[in-house]
């Protein structure tokens, strides 16, 4: 081989190996941790009641792919998450936003709670307060004779 084709195979290589290298470096590597938090925030499609990072089915193995490829394309997990937002609507989020009509759901359980534990004071107070069963009526001096004689009878 001539110097000037052992030349070009030499820069060949080396723009092959270079463009390997900067292809590399644009894909980062994505941890499954990074994939199960961001889909244990969603919604499996199929089976509603689960995540994504709990759901068996074939649709959420789809999504988890999607995570895992967005997050290494470089996109954050909010981003990630908004993506799903906009392509299945709030919906989607396992815990919904803290605002607008969504605050409702994060607001009435305590205030439920708080107004349940009021009731339950109020209830609590007014027993404790309730007056004691009458007293029996002062005994006048010939019964309380009456019933020292008939004890007295009754004593062996």
């Amino acid at each position: 081989m001539s110097r000037r084709a052992m030349a070009a195979l030499s820069a060949l290589s080396l723009i092959a190996l270079l463009a390997l290298a900067a292809t590399g470096a644009t894909a980062t590597a994505v941890s499954e941790d990074a994939v199960h938090e961001v889909a244990a925030q969603l919604r499996c499609v199929v089976c509603q009641s689960l995540s994504v990072a709990d759901s068996p089915s074939e649709t959420a193995h789809q999504m988890k792919d999607i995570i895992r490829e967005r997050l290494a394309a470089g996109e954050t997990p909010e981003q990630v998450r908004a993506y799903f937002v906009e392509k299945y609507g709030t919906w989607i989020l396992l815990s919904p936003p803290r605002q607008g009509f969504n605050l409702l759901v994060w607001v009435v359980p305590f205030a439920g709670l708080g107004l349940g534990l009021v009731l339950v004071l109020i209830v609590v107070r007014r027993w404790s307060r309730r007056p004691a069963a009458p007293a029996a009526p002062p005994l006048d001096p010939a019964m309380r004779a009456r019933i020292r004689r008939e004890m007295a009878e009754r004593e062996p």
